[in-house]
């Protein structure tokens, strides 16, 4: 059965499974130099010049699923031996240019850039051009294209640009680690590190201390997953693992809801503060919109603080499809709170490093939140439930929201708004398009996905955020036991 969208993704977690079947073994260390062997053996065919280069290659894949570079603050690594199979990039002549006697492409050239070949051909000097995109303009053929690399269409805030060995370069002043340019790489050459490692020390250490717990806290968009099986063998192959309970995170929403609508009443506008790599995008680039980001922490950190505050000493094992939540978990503030952070790619890993078929195994229930907690998975979900929970507090206001579904509709609503264009008083940020259910770490980027996680909410047996978060308390009894 196909489980992942790419044979890149597959690849990606050949590498951590094996990395987690060491670990769990307590031999990772002793037989780290022959994971690239076992998933790339000396007959295999391989993209690159040669085996050698390809195990090269997954070394450095294995120190990513090992956590990376301790000294990068960023979550998103470029592997800079596997990136040089794109062009250049830049501003290309095509097999379209007929070499005609006009030279418009040559007269419009202010860095003398183009010259012609001896069949009158036009030809791009890469170290003059400047990319201004003018021959392309006055090209009568349009003979001439810009060209770029997949990672830098992906990127829409413009944080990736080229190094002098043509390797990716990534700016962590401009990076909100959404995590589409892992994605997009058609190579895999930009990965994010991995917490793998330290999801499974929690869990040993649970293991041989059994007054220490480890609950499991799972984004909604687990709902869009892991199609092969029944979401409730998710959950059992969830307790297979070791976890000793398993959250929803959508509780997390179910209380971001409550508390974002009366601070969207109190102050009259508001931009959502749910998505980090939205948060990110909005304090690198528009600084004067940062009081408007709500106070509000993200479903995530409020069900984290919710269950350490119930549960007390306690392991926290956020699941999701957000490369962000990564980066946003080694905040200062949220590490005491969320131990380790997993994509739905590295649980898919995880499960099969300890041979767990989840199809063979019998349903487990999940706890249950609203409706309107479970379906901020989904782009526009977040405003729904403002506005139900403004309905539910008897708040008299009206949110009118502007819902951006991709980083470049956030980035164009606070622009209109920085001009004083902006009619809405609630910017809701995904910066994935669709939502969550687009992340960078989803098995499968289907437009089923939103289906998915419709039929999650429709099935919650909570319809009103109140009514969930007053019986937390009893959810949380009968899920400790």
């Amino acid at each position: 059965m196909r489980k992942f969208d790419t044979k890149v993704q597959h690849l990606k977690y050949k590498v951590l499974r094996e990395v987690a079947r060491q670990a769990w073994q307590k031999t990772l260390q002793e037989h780290l130099l022959q994971i690239p062997k076992l998933i790339a053996p000396e007959n295999q065919s391989s993209v690159y010049c040669c085996i050698h280069k390809e195990r090269a290659i997954l070394a450095e894949r294995v120190q990513l699923a090992m956590g990376g570079d301790l000294q990068n603050p960023n979550v998103i690594e470029v592997i800079g031996i596997a990136c040089d199979g794109c062009p250049m990039g830049g501003y290309e002549v095509t097999n379209a240019c007929r070499g005609c006697l006009a030279n418009r492409c040559e007269d419009v050239c202010r860095r003398g850039a183009i010259s012609f070949d001896e069949n009158h051909v036009a030809r791009i000097d890469k170290s003059k051009c400047v990319g201004c995109g003018q021959c392309a303009k006055v090209c009568p053929f349009s003979a001439i294209v810009m060209r770029r690399r997949p990672c830098e269409s992906a990127c829409k805030v413009k944080a990736i640009s080229q190094g002098e060995d043509r390797a990716a370069r990534i700016d962590n002043s401009k990076c909100i680690q959404c995590g589409a340019c892992v994605y997009q790489c058609p190579f895999g050459a930009i990965s994010d590190k991995s917490m793998i490692l330290d999801a499974i020390r929690c869990l040993q250490e649970s293991a041989q201390n059994r007054m220490l717990r480890v609950y499991a806290l799972v984004a909604p968009s687990i709902a869009s997953q892991f199609t092969y099986a029944k979401q409730g063998q998710v959950i059992a192959g969830l307790k297979a693992l070791g976890f000793d309970a398993i959250f929803e995170a959508a509780i997390g929403a179910d209380l971001v809801s409550l508390k974002e609508s009366a601070e969207l009443a109190e102050k009259g506008f508001l931009t959502s503060s749910c998505c980090p790599a939205f948060v990110k995008a909005i304090e690198q680039g528009f600084a004067e919109m940062v009081p408007f980001i709500s106070h509000n922490r993200s479903p995530m950190v409020e069900a984290a603080r919710y269950i350490k505050a119930h549960e007390g000493e306690c392991k926290i094992i956020f699941i999701g499809p957000c490369t962000a939540k990564k980066a946003e978990r080694n905040k200062p503030d949220v590490r005491p709170l969320v131990d380790a952070v997993l994509t739905f790619e590295e649980l898919q890993a995880l499960f099969d490093s300890r041979d767990i078929d989840i199809t063979q195994l019998p349903e487990d229930e999940l706890s249950d939140a609203s409706y309107f907690g479970r379906i901020f998975g989904r782009v526009g979900g977040l405003s729904e439930a403002v506005a139900q929970a403004l309905s539910e507090q008897g708040i008299p206001f009206e949110v009118k929201p502007e819902i951006c579904d991709g980083i470049e509709a956030c980035r164009a609503a606070l622009q209109q708004k920085q001009k004083g264009k902006l009619e809405a008083n609630f910017i809701e940020g995904m910066a994935c398009t669709g939502g969550c259910i687009g992340g960078a770490g989803c098995l499968t980027h289907s437009e089923k996905n939103r289906n998915g996680i419709e039929k999650y909410g429709q099935n919650a047996w909570q319809k009103s955020i109140r009514a969930s978060v007053e019986l937390l308390d009893s959810i949380f009894d009968r899920l400790l036991g």
